[in-house]
């Protein structure tokens, strides 16, 4: 079998600063196409203006990554998986937990693979500290998560619309780490979202939830962080605090500190890999739910308007 001929969808950042990298250093992929209106692609790769001309042209792929924002990725990966092409969705993987269920049941019928990928899961720290987690009593947990979205998000007004999530689109990182590495399902007690008032989406969120023994997990959201960033996670047990650092990717345990390289999108790719040549599927909306929760829960404060 010969490499997995992939057509990244939508060129825009993430496209371009992730996937097209962690694509060219797999062996296991090779880049095939690029889609996406009004943008040259790359050279040496076809491109075309959208999905419908890929298909139509007959240059055949097999998977398509879809890298569009939320809003746009249920037509376009029904399209995909209809044509009997494997996707992959960016996080998150829809703008509702709807539609996304009724692109998994698309998958089972066809066959094909989907894979819901949450890159912060590849963070180098990840998984061993769900292990170290695994054997010990979890007494608290806090995740604070400030970052300037004009840094990191400049000029993309798609965000801040309906469906785009706001500040929740890094909150849903932390989300799938947390829920990876926490031993128990967790909850969503009560939130408060602050809104600019010329915007449809929060720039800041406070939360608290608890687990299913009824441990305590609280959770900082905030756009507007100047300076250094924040992306932690501090978890109290009884064998001392683990906490990760820089989204995942430092692991500080009572024993000491391990560092790690980035590994999160190679890592999808290796797992999208693996998930089509098994004809699995891997569509787990769990950060996507408690997002979704805070936004019917939380209460909604309106503040000042936020230019970037």
């Amino acid at each position: 079998m010969g490499p997995i001929r992939v057509a990244v969808v939508g060129m825009g950042k993430i496209a371009r600063d992730q996937h097209l990298p962690a694509i060219a250093a797999d062996t296991a992929f090779r880049l095939a196409a690029t889609v996406s209106p009004g943008n040259s692609g790359i050279e040496g790769i076809d491109h075309y203006e959208n999905l419908d001309a890929l298909l139509k042209d007959g240059s055949g792929v097999d998977a398509v990554v879809v890298c569009t924002p939320p809003q746009a990725r249920y037509e376009l990966a029904k399209q995909a998986l209809a044509s009997s092409i494997h996707v992959f969705l960016e996080k998150p993987p829809g703008a509702t937990l709807a539609e996304v269920a009724a692109l998994e049941e698309l998958s089972r019928k066809t066959g094909v693979t989907l894979f819901a990928g949450w890159h912060s899961r590849f963070a180098a720290g990840v998984a061993p500290a769900r292990a170290w987690l695994s054997e010990r009593r979890i007494d608290s947990v806090s995740i604070i998560w400030r970052e300037d979205v004009r840094v990191w998000h400049p000029g993309q007004a798609w965000i801040w619309e309906p469906g785009g999530l706001g500040v929740f689109d890094p909150g849903i990182n932390a989300l799938s780490i947390a829920t990876h590495i926490l031993p128990r399902p967790f909850f969503l007690q009560a939130a408060v979202l602050s809104t600019p008032a010329n915007r449809s989406a929060p720039i800041a969120a406070e939360m608290t939830f608890r687990d299913t023994a009824g441990v305590p997990i609280t959770m900082d959201l905030d756009w507007r962080q100047t300076g250094p960033q924040s992306w932690d996670i501090v978890v109290e047990t009884d064998a001392g605090i683990l906490k990760l650092a820089n989204g995942g990717a430092v692991l500080e345990l009572p024993s000491g500190t391990q560092h790690g390289e980035d590994c999160e999108y190679p890592g999808l790719y290796t797992h999208f890999a693996s998930l089509i040549r098994t004809k699995c599927s891997d569509v787990d909306t769990s950060p996507l739910r408690l997002v979704a929760d805070a936004f019917l829960l939380g209460r909604r404060e309106t503040i000042e308007a936020f230019e970037d």
